[in-house]
């Protein structure tokens, strides 16, 4: 069956400060695991006022702490922006700290502007050698040869499942060589969903991690009682897009009653293209979108950013999309939702 996870973002608004973000993310993760979601994940991003998790292994531990089983990750660490060796440190431990639920998503994207990659003290040009930093940070959590001199305490021997993230052509045929689970960022960059399930479906090689190819997709679902009142608060999301657009990068607003009021025509063409796949609405329209979804795609496994301003809603909106995710994937709307591959 078709597994259903969360990407929390790890909102600051303009009401709840980076304190109040980072408890809210620990406490959707109590309740995740209460709802049946099988992970959690958190991404890096840098100067961006408004999302708090730029220090992405911290953020872990704190919801790792406050929940019991929900696996809990990185989608994903910017690994050009570290040496290999560090991330294995900060993960092994993780992975000592809270056995067998820890995941490592891993993307060369900087997650962040060139100004701040420089404040880094990193290169753009070290994302060239993304495949090999993948593969030493895999080596450095293996088990340690005796002769090894270089080891990554207390990460060796720990096997941090890796994950490769990708929004092009490249991860998925990187995903598809080394032989590790696969997660397309089709919640803000749908145009290349397909192609790139393909490609990394088509070349998939096994390796010791993982035997058949596993692909997950990330959605933006946002759920309420009424399409109308999960349309108002997808205004939030909306125009986080278009302030991105307009080099603002703020807190998180408030929904409001006319987002056309709020962007040009030329914004609202950028952000809905890139929002293209959301599905948004009541849960009858959030049964239809996740079944025509995974019907398309054949994914094993959705990651859901539900971007809605209040966390109590917030909250509300991931108990609706449980639900009606689990009448869609266990074959209650007539569908056969089987997964392909191992399980990460």
């Amino acid at each position: 069956m078709t597994a259903l996870s969360i990407l929390e973002l790890v909102r600051v608004t303009v009401e709840t400060d980076a304190r109040g973000a980072l408890d809210n993310a620990r406490d959707l993760a109590a309740h995740a695991e209460r709802w049946g979601y099988r992970r959690i994940w958190v991404a890096e991003h840098h100067n961006m006022p408004g999302i708090a998790s730029a220090a992405t292994s911290i953020v872990i531990a704190h919801m790792a702490a406050g929940s019991k089983t929900i696996r809990v990750g990185a989608g994903g660490i910017m690994l050009p922006n570290h040496s290999p060796y560090v991330i294995a440190e900060q993960f092994g431990t993780l992975e000592r700290l809270f056995p067998g639920r820890i995941d490592l998503g891993l993307g060369r994207a900087p997650g962040t502007d060139q100004l701040t990659l420089r404040a880094l003290r990193r290169s753009p040009e070290v994302a060239e050698h993304f495949p090999q930093d993948v593969l030493e940070l895999q080596a450095f959590l293996a088990a340690a040869s005796p002769d090894q001199r270089i080891q990554a305490v207390p990460a060796a021997g720990t096997n941090v499942p890796l994950w490769i993230l990708g929004s092009s052509n490249f991860g998925a045929m990187l995903a598809a060589e080394l032989g590790l689970p696969y997660a397309f960022a089709s919640h803000f960059a749908p145009e290349l969903l397909i192609p790139a399930l393909q490609i990394y479906r088509t070349a998939f090689q096994p390796s010791e991690q993982l035997g058949r190819p596993y692909a997950m997709v990330g959605v933006n679902i946002i759920a309420a009682p009424t399409d109308s009142e999960a349309r108002r608060l997808a205004t939030t999301q909306q125009m986080s897009f278009a302030s991105i657009f307009r080099g603002a990068r703020g807190l998180s607003q408030p929904p409001i009653d006319d987002i056309e009021t709020f962007w040009s025509p030329t914004e609202k063409a950028q952000a809905m293209r890139m929002l293209a796949r959301s599905i948004v609405g009541s849960p009858e329209t959030v049964r239809d979108g996740i079944a025509k979804l995974v019907a398309e795609t054949d994914a094993d496994e959705l990651i859901v950013v539900s971007d809605v301003y209040d966390h109590a809603l917030r909250l509300r909106s991931f108990k609706l999309i449980a639900d009606a995710a689990g009448a869609v994937l266990s074959g209650q709307l007539g569908g056969s939702f089987q997964l392909k591959g191992d399980r990460p």
